[in-house]
């Protein structure tokens, strides 16, 4: 007992011992330290900040002949080729000159300058990739951006893959992806609020908006939630979603992230806000709404007619998703008499050897197919997709052979997993996947029933559903007509005079109805008759 008191207290006098010695941990205690007027104090001060970091550079230099000064930078994020151009131009200053002011109007050769008079905002640039200078005399440091990091080059998304549309998809650089949303958006109604989040990592993240769209509330709101968040580190967007979301213990998603620069306007055109974090290609959109899980952004760029058929079956192969193993079950278990005479007999020869329940069949063919996709997307892409594809069709037929599951099974597993590849968005799908499993035991359990309380359960949960104030199922609970010529429809462009109805916005109105109203009058911009000469008017040209 003696021995097991004297670790604790040892271990309780560690841990007080490093609580003294933890001092400047996190950024924010650096805004007490303002900047020393003496360049020996600063130096000194950096010098026992960055102790053992091989990478942070501390360079020395006179002002001409008569003022030191001290420039820092983190290797590998700045520019060497800018920094060594300021350097050199500050050390050819005639006359040394001292004061900040007149460093940036007429030595640096650098456009974004800064002043800071604290640690805090100093550090937190130096550390994003700028360059901090400090010169001897002045309570006060610049920071200068020239940052030069290694980045990856814009590339077509992988996951939201388009035969018709931009090729550009988001990269891990904050100031790339920003850039990228103000190609397509060219006003400065476009609205980009900076945040910084993490103790440790000091994730910059950006709230960007249309200004003279989105409801002032639902911003304020989107800023009020990531300003709780006090977290170590933020590395990717997933971080953000789980704190911001309404529903914490939901399956569905809240919140939508895309990595399409395209995807991003649109919905800042429909009034949400979206949230760009550095170090991540994903950005994430709110509010987010369930019809929206059922829209590419391909369908806005072919003609409306195909588009409004691939959303009918995309609703059509989502229902079959989610419920077709069960149905499976519910029939061939409890409701057999509702089955045609020839289907069924089909079902129970193919079923005659196969020594488990039909759950059991479902749950072991749903297990495998499962693990078979992740399996596929762990894999490098060159075999990836050929071990999955072939595992299936290998590992399918082996177990019907082995009288392990039916062939029926087999089929309706397979239509499951086609159906789920179809949902444009890869979080609603996995929510499906997830709700198949309790679907298929409820089914073995009560059958057709169990399916039916399974359904209103999950469209209750739906409808009680909300992503920033905005109800999930909107447009179609609470119903608004107007707005299904986008959800359930995809109609003309000429036909969507309005923004959606169920969104909050300060402008609702998207475009004029002088070309939309000759379109319908007429079936067609036609304008003005255009008269073709005749052949034998021309003459023949030799």
């Amino acid at each position: 007992m003696q021995r097991l008191r004297f670790r604790k207290e040892k271990a309780k006098d560690t841990k007080n011992q490093a609580l003294q010695n933890f001092d400047y941990r996190f950024i924010d205690e650096l805004k007490s330290v303002p900047i020393h007027s003496s360049l020996e104090e600063n130096k000194k001060y950096l010098n026992a900040l960055f102790k053992d970091c091989s990478d942070f550079v501390i360079r020395e230099f006179n002002i001409e002949d008569s003022v030191k000064a001290i420039m820092f930078f983190v290797d590998g994020m700045v520019n060497t080729e800018f920094a060594n151009d300021a350097m050199k131009a500050l050390m050819i200053l005639e006359g040394g000159e001292q004061l900040l002011d007149r460093i940036i109007e007429t030595t640096l050769p650098v456009t974004q300058v800064q002043k800071s008079g604290n640690y805090s905002d100093l550090l937190l640039s130096v550390l994003g990739g700028d360059a901090g200078l400090i010169v001897d005399g002045n309570t006060q440091a610049l920071m200068m951006g020239i940052r030069g990091m290694e980045k990856r080059s814009i590339q077509e998304p992988e996951t939201e893959s388009v035969i018709r549309g931009p090729r550009e998809g988001f990269v891990e650089n904050l100031r790339t992806n920003t850039s990228m949303i103000r190609r397509k958006l060219k006003t400065p109604r476009l609205k980009m609020k900076p945040m910084t989040i993490g103790r440790e990592s000091n994730t910059s993240i950006v709230i960007t908006y249309l200004d003279d769209i989105a409801d002032p509330a639902i911003v304020e709101e989107v800023e009020k939630r990531l300003g709780k968040i006090n977290i170590d580190a933020v590395l990717e967007t997933g971080y953000l979603e789980e704190f911001i979301q309404d529903s914490a213990y939901s399956p569905f998603p809240q919140v939508q992230y895309t990595e399409r620069p395209d995807t991003v306007a649109a919905s800042l055109l429909q009034g949400r806000v979206a949230i760009i974090v550095d170090g991540t290609p994903f950005v994430l959109i709110v509010p987010f709404v369930f019809a929206e899980a059922l829209q590419a952004s391909e369908d806005y760029y072919e003609r409306f007619q195909i588009s409004t058929l691939i959303r009918w079956l995309r609703f059509v192969l989502l229902i079959l998703s989610l419920l077709t193993p069960g149905l499976y079950v519910a029939f061939t278990t409890f409701h057999q008499d509702l089955l045609p005479t020839s289907l069924l007999l089909s079902v129970a020869a193919s079923r005659e050897a196969i020594p488990f329940p039909a759950v059991v069949e479902a749950l072991i063919m749903e297990t495998t197919f499962e693990a078979l996709r992740e399996a596929g997307i762990r894999l490098p892409k060159t075999i990836g997709a050929a071990v999955s594809i072939l595992g299936a069709l290998v590992i399918g037929q082996a177990a019907v052979q082995a009288g392990i599951v039916s062939a029926p099974m087999v089929i309706v597993v397979s239509l499951t997993g086609i159906a789920s590849f179809t949902i444009p968005r890869f979080n609603e799908a996995i929510a499906i996947r997830i709700l198949r499993f309790p679907i298929m035991i409820v089914a073995a359990i009560f059958g057709l029933y169990g399916v039916l309380i399974c359904i209103m359960l999950l469209l209750g949960h739906l409808a009680n559903l909300r992503s920033f104030g905005i109800p999930y199922l909107s447009p179609f609970g609470p119903l608004s007509s107007s707005d299904l010529k986008d959800a359930l429809f995809r109609s003309p462009w000429w036909s969507m005079r309005n923004r959606p109805a169920y969104m909050p916005l300060k402008d609702t109105v998207r475009m004029g109805d002088e070309a939309s109203d000759e379109i319908r009058e007429q079936g067609g911009q036609r304008g003005m008759n255009i008269e073709h000469n005749h052949d034998e008017e021309r003459g023949d040209v030799k």
